[in-house]
């Protein structure tokens, strides 16, 4: 494997099976906005483009075609919000049409450049008004300008009634059905919108250790989020297997949500602990948790978790980790059904008891 390739990941979890058993609180209330409110509402900061979202990556060439037709008249798909616990609209679906209205409004289009200067917005590339062509916001008729101010977008509000902390599950599955953009969101980058908080920032910091990199097999951070989730899925299941509820996506979600503060003992010790295990792994194992090749979610889970919990000073021994990789039960509940409860225990006792004697 290269390093530019991307980690190749066993994670036979069922998730394309797997249901969540969610209900939804929720309150959906739709509203036709003028161009002119939504720029001013973006300027002001009650409508926000999360730090979670791709940037903008729309040309001026894009984006004039997208004023051009609110001033012709042409149908604009609607964008949705959801409405955070500060009354503050979260972008959702719909970045790049919305940032660039506030930009053609603006004047400007992109962010300063190094030398804090930004492009003016003139129209360009455009096909029916080509009148309209090299002109800003500020050039246009008067006409023209308030056909354009007053035209309007579908907006989408969605609101959750039940308070975030009693139902984050919930909260992650309405960004997960609305997010339809050109790139939607995976599981975890979904999570880093909804869940914002010190433990982000503190999974990015445990995420940089050199010894957690070489287990991962790659230097660098997958853009995807996929070497985070597994650090994750490792603070979730640390002194807490017991409580373990399927589906795995929503148990990673309200544990998430619950650390999201990353305020309490347990995560203290996670953080403190986590560096010990990993140089752990490093020093005993060559290539860990690929007993097929792959990188296998299941296994590093096991062996991580109960590792993580034996304290600083615990050390792995290669010739216990390949008793435990030869035996017949644990192949079992790391090759097929992951992620039901009988698997996720079972394979963490027997990890437990072959890698350091605990029954």
């Amino acid at each position: 494997m290269t390093e530019d390739n991307d980690v190749e990941i066993e994670y036979l979890t069922d998730e394309e099976t797997e249901t969540s058993t969610v209900e939804f609180n929720i309150v959906v209330t739709s509203s036709d906005w003028t161009l002119e409110l939504l720029a001013s509402k973006f300027k002001s900061g009650d409508i926000i483009i999360p730090d979670y979202q791709r940037k903008f990556v729309w040309d001026m060439r894009r984006a004039s075609t997208l004023i051009e037709s609110f001033a012709i008249g042409l149908p604009v798909p609607q964008v949705f919000f959801y409405e955070n616990s500060d009354g503050q609209l979260e972008v959702i679906d719909g970045q790049q049409r919305i940032t660039s209205i506030a930009y053609f409004f603006e004047g400007f289009f992109g962010e300063e450049d190094a030398k804090g200067n930004r492009k003016v917005f003139k129209l360009k590339g455009l096909e029916q008004r080509k009148d309209l062509e090299g002109k800003s916001f500020f050039d246009l008729d008067d006409r023209t300008k308030r056909r354009v101010k007053n035209a309007s977008l579908r907006g989408v509000t969605v609101k959750q009634l039940t308070p975030d902390q009693e139902q984050p599950e919930s909260v992650y599955h309405i960004f997960e059905r609305l997010n339809t953009g050109g790139q939607p969101l995976n599981a975890q980058e979904i999570r880093n919108a909804v869940f914002r908080g010190e433990l982000l920032a503190k999974l990015e910091e445990l995420n940089l250790d050199e010894n957690w990199r070489l287990i991962y097999g790659k230097p660098d951070a997958d853009p995807k989020q996929r070497d985070i989730e597994l650090i994750l899925r490792l603070l979730a299941f640390f002194r807490n297997t017991d409580n373990y509820v399927p589906p795995m996506k929503d148990f990673l979600s309200v544990e998430m949500a619950k650390n999201r503060g990353f305020d309490t003992d347990r995560a203290s010790d996670f953080s403190k602990i986590f560096p010990y295990a990993t140089e752990a792994v490093v020093e005993a194992l060559q290539k860990p948790f690929r007993p097929r090749g792959l990188l296998n979610a299941a296994t590093l889970e096991a062996v991580m978790v109960a590792l993580i919990e034996q304290g600083e000073q615990a050390k792995l021994t290669a010739e216990a980790y390949n008793e435990l990789l030869e035996n017949d039960d644990f192949k079992n509940v790391i090759f097929s059904n992951t992620s039901n409860i009988d698997s996720v225990k079972t394979r963490k006792k027997i990890a437990d008891k072959i890698l350091f004697g605990h029954e």
